[in-house]
């Protein structure tokens, strides 16, 4: 079947999606769906194209949050290797007995991540198990007590990860005390922040007021600089709002850090894996982390892994940590080929950034609700306002935007408080691109019919 656009034949949630979400809710936990503006119950996939249980016909601009960069429902080269796998080995307890999969796999990671020293790997099941061993490794290889972690970051929903998150207050609520250490200061947000600098205008003063808050304020007053052990970042920050921060920003932020020899762990679960044009997010700023955290298209869409890259001499004693699954045979397998289409790949996102970003920034041009535009590759927010000069959020607008656009053929998903992200498979074409831009205006104006210009 070859689909060129959506076909809405009726308006989600159809009958049978109805079905199965009053199905969903009596049978399975509560998570973070949406029904009221996101009701859609996807039945299959096709390239960059989802089809719902009642014939609906969706452009996808979400990548099941960055886990389908390669489209659904499976790579064609990815596709091959799970079924040589199944006809060779699957699972063989990788952490209690040694198979050549997961070695393949930990030194194509050390070689194409940034940084030229030695490193190890860590594999797992998911981002926030990557996480976790990320604060595991510092706490046991530095004997250091305290963490620093930014504002509007996700780094998980564990206990561990979960005391580094700082996105939405419901993640954390009721859940306390999380594990003891962790600092919270603000983010390099260019748009806001607690100082109300334009960092699109004054990106060194948004910096320099950063790095002087966590220097003389955090390590002068609150914690001594040779107790913490690691600083967490996302390089753009994913559920916090797809925030980019000022190009230069990375960059004092490690000169800080070796100062004092804190380690810099760089989370790249939802922008690692050619999302942002790049194999890695924080390429884009010229900085090597010590750490670097991994997961969502790590598994090609297919299968759930996770992986920690570490500068070896931070290493675990033998028995200090490990899991079941880590090192299975199959994820390791499709992991690396997932990494060798996405290589191919990278060359196509940074042809269609120029796409997205002219796109997007007339948009924002056009309609006074959108407050801000930021992003990279095919990582893109847009924050919707009340009022460009209050800046107040306008939560209410954006929701009415994902409902549109769904009801239009486009999947679209929210982040931080009244933003959109927009991620699309990384394999998508330009006319599809395209379509789906074409059908995003369409919900903003559907919203919002008076535009400025």
């Amino acid at each position: 079947m070859v689909i060129k656009e959506p076909k809405i034949y009726v308006e989600p949630p159809g009958p049978r999606a109805r079905e199965i979400i009053e199905k969903h809710k009596r049978y399975v936990a509560t998570t973070t769906h949406d029904p009221k503006n996101i009701p859609l119950v996807i039945e299959r996939g096709e390239g960059v194209w989802l089809q719902d249980v009642d014939g609906n016909v969706y452009l996808d601009f979400s990548s099941s949050i960055s886990v389908s960069n390669l489209g659904y429902p499976i790579h064609p080269e990815v596709k091959s290797i799970v079924i040589e796998m199944l006809n060779v080995l699957t699972h063989a307890a990788g952490t209690d007995f040694f198979n050549p999969y997961q070695v393949a796999l930990a030194e194509k990671l050390t070689r194409i991540s940034p940084g030229a020293f030695n490193k190890k790997v860590f594999l797992c099941n998911s981002g926030t198990e990557a996480i976790e061993a990320a604060i595991k490794l510092l706490r046991h290889s530095t004997g250091r007590k305290y963490f620093i972690a930014f504002i509007g970051a996700f780094h998980g929903r564990t206990m561990g990860s979960l005391s580094l998150t700082a996105s939405k207050p419901i993640q954390r609520r009721s859940y306390m005390p999380m594990i003891g250490g962790v600092i919270h200061v603000p983010y390099p947000n260019p748009y806001r922040n607690p100082w109300h600098i334009d960092g699109y205008e004054y990106p060194d003063e948004l910096i320099n007021m950063v790095i002087e808050y966590i220097d003389y304020w955090i390590f002068q007053h609150l914690a001594s600089a040779d107790e913490v052990a690691g600083i967490f970042f996302e390089p753009i920050q994913g559920e916090g709002g797809y925030v980019v921060p000022p190009r230069g920003f990375f960059g004092e932020l490690y000169k800080l850090a070796k100062k004092y020899n804190i380690m810099l762990v760089d989370d790249e679960v939802q922008m690692a894996l050619g999302r942002t044009g790049k194999m890695f997010a924080i390429e884009h700023f010229n900085v090597a982390p010590d750490i670097i955290a991994m997961a969502k298209a790590l598994g090609g869409g297919v299968i759930p892994i996770g992986a920690t890259i570490f500068r070896a001499e931070l290493d675990f004693a033998p028995g200090a940590h490990s899991n079941t699954f880590g090192g299975h045979a199959l994820a390791s397998m499709v992991a690396l080929r997932t990494v060798e289409v996405v290589e191919k790949l990278l060359p196509h996102v940074a042809l269609l950034e120029k796409v997205f970003k002219e796109k997007l920034f007339e948009l924002k041009n056009r309609y006074s609700v959108v407050g801000d535009v930021r992003g990279l590759g095919l990582a893109w927010g847009i924050e919707f306002v009340k009022d460009r000069k209050s800046k107040e959020h306008d939560e209410k607008t954006r929701n009415r935007v994902l409902y549109e656009a769904l009801k239009r053929g486009l999947v679209l998903l929210g982040c931080g408080k009244s933003s959109i992200r927009i991620a699309p498979p990384i394999i998508i074409s330009e006319d599809e691109a395209m379509k789906g831009l074409e059908i995003l205006e369409q919900a903003i104006k559907e919203v919002t019919p008076h535009s400025l210009t």
